[in-house]
């Protein structure tokens, strides 16, 4: 009987290590989603970050500096902050994420192709956790496959096919997506209530001090990279799936469409019945209120006197229905 159980085990090893995940953006079978493929509802509007050293190996070289964290905070425009060796940032939303059909929201890094082989990029990753209260965090199960007998150095490149759950899996533009089925069940875990999503560096050597994936594998991926963008690029992560805020009128099926956004001169808001009358509230994040007006559904609102940043939005019509909303001032 052991002997069976044996030969069964030995069995399996060559096909766990030829897994093949979903290949690289633009290739058939990728699951890469674009930054402007319109899936996207909302993206995160608060971040703070921890910053972790440039090579972990020698915290004399001192930590990650570039950007900081408003960087991450919107769409995806290829201004990052990078975390350092097993950084982490912590990133917050006006509503919370819920487990839709598919993938619930994305992850955005700024990694880029190789030119000669667009199977391969350059790769830094991050694990990917989630919170319903901002205190318990639960990691997505992560794998690489990537080899582990040479260590991936700054200048190469690494396949997509090796990697599952680990943000950064794609090139810049496009976010690597999650799925809050896969954490349905876990204890202490709200699927239809994720408030935060964090991310934490991963540390891609080879040697001491390396991090593993869900199976205990050590992660393979540029290592040292010893300068002030080291370690994962966050650039954004996007909403797909996210809570609305209930409505008193429910039979009125009311909707809501904001645009442009980003906005540089107005923003056009049409809630409810075209031409009614609506109440806006902007605040900043910090929840300061700078305008309360009336306006028009379907009529535009200036924002030419604000200041570049992210304001959130409280929009309410005469019936009573209530939306929460976001835009960007550039």
């Amino acid at each position: 009987m052991k002997k069976a159980l044996v030969q069964i085990l030995l069995a399996a090893i060559p096909v766990l290590a030829c897994a093949q995940y979903a290949p690289q953006a633009g290739l058939a079978g990728s699951t890469a989603i674009s930054a402007t493929g319109g899936q996207f509802v909302a993206w995160a509007t608060g971040c703070t970050v921890m910053r972790g050293y440039q090579d972990i190996s020698n915290p004399g070289g001192g930590y990650a500096t570039l950007g900081d964290s408003t960087a991450a905070i919107g769409v995806p425009d290829g201004g990052v902050v990078s975390l350092g060796d097993s950084g982490v940032a912590d990133l917050t939303f006006v509503r919370p994420i819920v487990n839709g059909s598919g993938a619930d929201f994305a992850v955005f890094e700024n990694g880029f192709r190789d030119p000669t082989d667009s199977a391969q990029a350059f790769l830094e990753l991050g694990f990917v956790e989630v919170s319903s209260d901002g205190v318990h965090y639960f990691r997505f199960p992560a794998s690489s496959m990537t080899q582990i007998n040479t260590q991936v150095g700054n200048g190469n490149y690494i396949n997509a096919t090796d990697l599952n759950n680990l943000a950064g899996k794609y090139v810049g533009g496009y976010g690597t997506p999650f799925d809050l089925d896969e954490l349905a069940g876990t204890p202490g875990l709200d699927v239809n209530n994720v408030t935060h999503v964090r991310i934490v560096d991963v540390v891609g050597s080879i040697g001491t001090h390396a991090s593993r994936d869900n199976s205990g594998r050590v992660i393979n991926d540029p290592y040292p990279t010893p300068f002030p963008s080291c370690g994962f690029d966050l650039d954004a992560v996007g909403v797909i799936h996210e809570a609305f805020e209930s409505v008193l009128s429910v039979a009125s099926n009311a909707t809501i469409r904001l645009y442009p956004n980003p906005a540089t001169d107005y923003v056009v808001i049409e809630a409810g019945a075209p031409g009614s009358e609506i109440h806006i509230s902007i605040t900043t994040l910090a929840g300061t209120v700078i305008s309360e007006q009336q306006a028009l559904s379907g009529g535009g609102i200036s924002v030419k006197a604000y200041p570049p940043a992210l304001y959130l939005l409280t929009i309410t019509d005469s019936k009573g229905n209530k939306w929460r909303e976001s835009f960007i001032r550039r």
